[in-house]
């Protein structure tokens, strides 16, 4: 492996001809069928719901309880000591902000649509048991709170664990494919890699639109509240228009200066939001509510998980729980991607316990807030209509809920903005996923592709209210997460794999002793001393690479040749020196020496008021391994020293092939 650390000059990206071409071929058919053949493709989404729902529901249900039972046993293994990113990475944001970044990840259109009106219609039609009672209310918050829970986010922690361990860690791509080189190596790169990716992009284009859909009918309900504008079809597609055209300008002008500042806006107005309806509506109760509702979720967790209603038949688990699970599926490209992004650096015990724990604090306390209080009005504050209003069209429920506020005039135009607001943040940044997927580059490409993906999901937002409205939406999302949670399952084992042959190295790497007692010092202790509180600065340590680790890594080199093994040294621009020996099919030793700055302890300092400078930096030779920096300083070695360690390292390096052979 060549030191990859160097920047590179990044090629101009272009579409990938294997995954663009299928996934725009596809989405565009269905969306001329959509509108050519609105009955027919309605009754085909519905078909393949229903054969989702009722021949391959159990693998669906068995595979979501597989994804929390592998990722909450990752995280707490000897698995959950390794890094997303090399040895020595540190994360690159605070405890504080990424923790925000993944409460902002656990926000969007679905809390805005379901959170009123989901306990509403489980308390107002349970799956088992009397409607309308208490006993209802109960399992309507259970329920709310499965759908919502940990499951969701374990979905999630799949696809960006698999996507950051194997980016950040192992320097591949930062693709879906990446997930299965430990199961097919370099195949990734072609049919089968491209296939996957194509599953990707499909699932998270009908992911996207059924969080549109669901956002442009909940906005059309509050224009309606609000201005009184028709209910319909036709003003819902041009409601998608509209705002897909604005979510476009926002690709144009970048996430930076677009999304990131609306996200920021849109956090606000929604925990402005919560905050009053808490204030607002029965407070001590719904304290007690989200500790009771925490209580029962817990509970129930391991029954609700495998509950298949095998003994009551109906088709309720379809246009629910596996409904959910569909959706999740098919937005964890995006959602993964995102916290893929934001967690590199960090073990995988902490992003486990992270992205589980976090945004689902959150989440419960939005379903508690608005859905407890929805229930506390028709139960004890003697509101009627809600219920009918929910059964008549759930898309008002948070419009008639907060009628019953003060000032709900402010606070339905405040929900009919975030709504729209989720609306172009979700679509800008699900048109960068599924470009990134969709193009030879990672990081950048060209404006229109990522224009050309943000208009097709505003089409097929369209195409499926066409076809059916609410009912083609689940039953279009359902129906493409089936391929991509067969992905993820793979990607388990994969990522299993990887992380066996790591942790496998690690404890290999260390039954060697890393550095000589007495290096470069003959033996004298005061040499040794002196060394130690010695602080060298840049040059010292360059002229020591030249000088000392150069020669001995030419040394090694040159005798590995002559064993016929294929080695080199090179040096950095930095001045780091490297010798790498490959190993043809298996993996290649790596082993590099690098001018590492600190700052140094205050007790080297010549006066107390100088500042600390670059130029107070102190520097130490320190090696790194293919897996990134190993924590120990060669300065000051002796070239004999330097060759032994090498060895040393590369004796380790061997017997660990031997163990994974």
């Amino acid at each position: 492996m060549t030191e990859d650390t160097t920047p590179l000059r990044k090629p101009r990206a272009s579409i990938l001809p294997q995954v663009f071409y299928p996934s725009a071929g596809l989405v565009l058919l269905m969306v001329v069928l959509s509108f050519v053949a609105p009955a027919q493709s309605e009754a085909m989404f519905n078909a393949a719901k229903m054969w989702v729902a009722n021949e391959a529901g159990w693998f669906t249900i068995l595979a979501v309880a597989g994804f929390l039972v592998f990722v909450v046993g990752v995280g707490f293994s000897a698995f959950g000591k390794l890094k997303l990113g090399p040895d020595h990475s540190q994360p690159d944001y605070s405890y504080a902000t990424w923790f925000a970044m993944l409460f902002a990840a656990g926000m969007g259109i679905g809390l805005m649509y379901f959170g009123v009106a989901e306990p509403v219609m489980h308390f107002a039609d349970p799956p088992v048991g009397d409607p309308l009672t208490v006993a209802a209310a109960r399992q309507a918050m259970r329920i709310t709170f499965f759908h919502w829970g940990i499951h969701a986010w374990a979905i999630y922690a799949v696809v960006a664990l698999s996507l950051a361990y194997f980016a950040y860690r192992h320097g591949l791509p930062l693709r879906i494919r990446s997930s299965l080189y430990p199961l097919i190596g370099d195949r990734i790169h072609g049919p089968i890699g491209h296939a996957v990716d194509t599953f990707a992009v499909l699932g998270t284009i009908f992911g996207l639109a059924t969080s549109l859909g669901f956002g442009v009918i909940q906005i059309n309900a509050g224009l309606n509240y609000l201005f009184d504008i028709e209910i319909s079809t036709m003003v819902q597609v041009i409601l998608i228009v509209v705002i897909t055209l604005i979510a476009t300008g926002s690709v144009v002008s970048g996430l930076d200066r677009g999304v990131r500042r609306l996200s920021e806006l849109n956090m606000i107005m929604a925990v402005a939001l919560l905050a009053f309806v808490l204030v607002m509506g029965p407070t001590v109760h719904l304290m007690q509510a989200l500790v009771q509702n925490t209580g029962m979720y817990v509970s129930n967790l391991f029954s609700m998980t495998f509950n298949l209603y095998a003994y009551e038949p109906s088709g309720w688990i379809g246009g629910w729980t596996l409904f959910y699970w569909g959706w999740w599926i098919a937005w964890s490209p995006f959602v993964g991607m995102f916290i893929a992004r934001i967690s590199r650096g960090r073990t995988i015990r902490e992003f486990v316990v992270g992205v589980l724990a976090v945004p689902l604090g959150f989440t419960f306390l939005w379903m508690t807030i608005y859905g407890n209080t929805a229930l506390y009005m028709e139960m004890v504050g003697g509101i009627d209509g809600l219920v009918d209003t929910v059964s008549r069209d759930s898309s008002l429920a948070l419009f008639f809920f907060l009628e019953q506020l003060p000032l709900s005039s402010i606070t339905s135009l405040l929900a009919v903005l975030l709504v729209a607001i989720f609306f172009v943040t979700s679509s800008d940044s699900g048109s960068l996923v599924i470009d990134m997927l969709s193009s030879k580059g990672e990081e950048e490409s060209p404006v229109w592709q990522r224009i050309f993906w943000a208009l097709l999901e505003g089409v097929v937002a369209i195409a499926l209210l066409v076809a059916g409205g609410l009912a083609a939406l689940q039953a279009a999302t359902i129906a493409a997460a089936l391929p991509f949670t067969i992905v993820m399952v793979l990607a388990c084992w994969g990522l299993l794999r990887a992380m066996r042959m790591d942790v496998a190295k690690r404890n290999a790497l260390r039954s060697a002793r890393a550095a000589p007692l007495a290096a470069g010092t003959g033996g004298d202790w005061r040499r040794r001393l002196q060394a130690l509180v010695h602080q060298p600065r840049r040059r010292e340590v360059i002229a020591f690479l030249r000088e000392q680790v150069k020669p001995a890594l030419e040394e090694v080199a040159g005798e590995l040749q002559k064993q016929g093994l294929p080695a080199h040294v090179e040096v950095g621009e930095d001045g780091r020196i490297w010798v790498e020996v490959g190993h043809g099919e298996e993996m290649d030793f790596f082993y590099s020496v690098r001018p590492q700055p600190y700052q140094p302890p205050s007790f080297v300092l010549d006066d107390p008021r100088r500042r600390r400078s670059e130029d107070a930096q102190y520097f130490r030779a320190e090696v790194h391994l293919r897996e990134g920096g190993q924590d120990y300083d060669i300065m000051g070695w002796r070239k004999e020293d330097v060759i032994h360690d090498v060895l040393d390292q590369y004796h380790r390096h061997m017997h660990f092939l031997d163990r994974v052979r």
